[in-house]
């Protein structure tokens, strides 16, 4: 189980530096500060986890749902 979490940890970390890569190259390079590439580094964190455990939530909601259909064609 804990491979499972850190695989999951090394996706997440991997797309939100990649999303603060496209939100930092978006700025214009006179517009860049420290404290605002700080910024978007927390913000997409919290956005990579979120949208992640967002899509895990539904993904694992339509699993049982086609689970329990399947269990109820078996009766």
């Amino acid at each position: 189980m804990d491979k499972n979490v850190t695989v999951m940890q090394a996706i997440v970390e991997d797309v939100a530096t990649e999303l603060y890569q496209l939100w930092y190259n978006s700025v214009p390079s006179e517009q860049r500060t420290e404290e605002s590439s700080k910024a978007m580094a927390k913000n997409a964190s919290e956005t990579t986890f979120f949208v992640v455990q967002k899509f895990m939530d539904k993904f694992n909601a339509e699993a049982e749902n086609l689970k329990s259909i399947d269990n109820n064609a078996e009766v």
